[in-house]
């Protein structure tokens, strides 16, 4: 039952934003108004319940050097909701020497271009079939200032979530793989995307590119394992990567403490740096 509830996740808020203005401004029984949009409210705070499945060993999705982002070797969940089967979801992006350390006030965002990070090929973490595959919407500049942080985090963040969960992933390609799984890609850079709906893919295929779109304050992958295909009606499944080594050295921009109880104990922690491949 809370999987078909949050399967409707996206059309219980829109309900929500609509039926607010009905019960405020037009001349219908109040209460029953706000019955509704307290209804719908609560639902659309409905999650699937968690995984019981075991964490999935599979290839990791991109070569070379990354950091970890808001992994699940920090805390579970690793971006604060289990919400679209995030629960064990990670974010890595490249190193980046020269970035500044402070974030400042201008209003003028970055070009994806200018970063490290931007058109790295995406591979596939195991074997299976592409359930959705999708890369036309736009790279934007990045969120990289308070304002645009703000902006992101507030009225764009919103707006993306009644749009739909292929506006929060921006570009992305889901792969169902073989043991029943499926795999998120997220955030891909437009117009790169290299496998089709329907399509099978091999473990380590390179998929599309990193990019800049979706709800992102910079160019990064975002990549998850899901236990349905449906992100509003999936749990997160955890994962590990295999031929992965990880030294001691840490990105401090993106180091967020030591583990949490919560955390996936063979996971990397957030800013640790990895040589993936």
């Amino acid at each position: 039952m809370r999987r078909a509830v949050a399967r409707w996740q996206t059309w219980w808020t829109r309900l929500f934003v609509a039926a607010v203005p009905v019960a405020v401004l037009l001349p219908v029984p109040r209460p029953w108004g706000l019955v509704v949009a307290a209804v719908a409210f609560a639902l659309s705070l409905v999650r699937p319940p968690a995984t019981t499945h075991d964490a999935v060993e599979v290839e990791a999705p991109l070569r070379g050097r990354w950091v970890v982002v808001n992994g699940p070797g920090t805390a579970v969940p690793s971006h604060g909701v289990k919400a679209y089967g995030q629960a064990y979801a990670v974010d890595v992006l490249q190193p980046a020497p020269d970035a500044p350390t402070a974030v400042g006030w201008g209003l003028r965002p970055r070009p994806p271009e200018t970063y490290p990070a931007f058109g790295r090929p995406v591979h596939a973490m195991a074997g299976g079939t592409v359930v959705r595959a999708s890369d036309s919407q736009r790279d934007h500049g990045a969120r990289d200032t308070w304002p645009l942080l703000i902006w992101m985090m507030t009225a764009e963040g919103f707006l993306r979530d009644l749009a739909g969960v292929g506006k929060v992933l921006g570009n992305h390609v889901l792969v169902r793989h073989e043991d029943g799984t499926v795999g998120v890609y997220a955030h891909l850079r437009r117009g790169s995307v290299a496998v089709r709906d329907g399509g099978t893919v091999r473990a380590g295929e390179v998929l599309a590119q990193v990019g800049n779109t979706g709800n992102t304050s910079e160019p990064h992958l975002h990549v998850q394992l899901m236990d349905r295909e449906h992100p509003t009606a999936a749990a997160g499944v955890p994962m590990r990567w295999c031929g992965v080594s990880a030294g001691g050295e840490r990105d401090p921009r993106w180091a967020t403490g030591g583990r949490r109880p919560s955390a996936l104990p063979d996971f990397p922690e957030n800013g640790q740096v990895l040589e993936l491949g």
